[in-house]
């Protein structure tokens, strides 16, 4: 009978560590709370910036843009996601970055869904805006 005992350990150790790896598969697939994101974009010409998003344990977030900086706040229920912009500095921006601000905002707004893979975070609407979670 002694050879059933470790093979019981062995069982029920399993069956305690479930519950911890359900919770890191879900961290991996759920919306990156607590994450800072990069988007998947190049450099404009004469810019080191490429916007990022800190995402707060609450959904709310910073933004940091081609040019602009702010706040805003994601909601998000499921697969479902509502983005509302906040409050932004006024910075003195060239032409072409504002109008790059601009419009990731409102592709931004337009979202209504996301997907996560690994890494890699979608915003789903009429345009898809693709978000590297930042790992290092």
């Amino acid at each position: 009978m002694l050879p059933f005992k470790p093979i019981c350990a062995v069982a029920a150790l399993a069956l305690l560590m479930l519950p911890a790896i359900s919770e890191i598969a879900r961290a991996e697939d759920g919306f990156p709370f607590g994450m800072e994101m990069t988007l998947d974009a190049a450099r404009m010409p004469g810019s080191k910036r490429v916007p990022n998003l800190d995402i707060g344990d609450n959904g709310e977030v910073i933004l940091e843009l081609w040019c602009k900086g702010g706040k805003g706040q994601f909601s998000v229920a499921g697969s479902s996601v509502i983005f509302v912009a906040g409050a932004f500095e006024a910075r003195s921006c060239p032409a072409d970055r504002a109008q790059a601000d601009d419009d990731l905002l409102a592709t931004l707004t337009d979202v209504a869904s996301w997907k996560r893979q690994g890494d890699l975070v979608l915003f789903i609407g009429p345009k898809t805006l693709r978000f590297h979670i930042n790992t290092n």
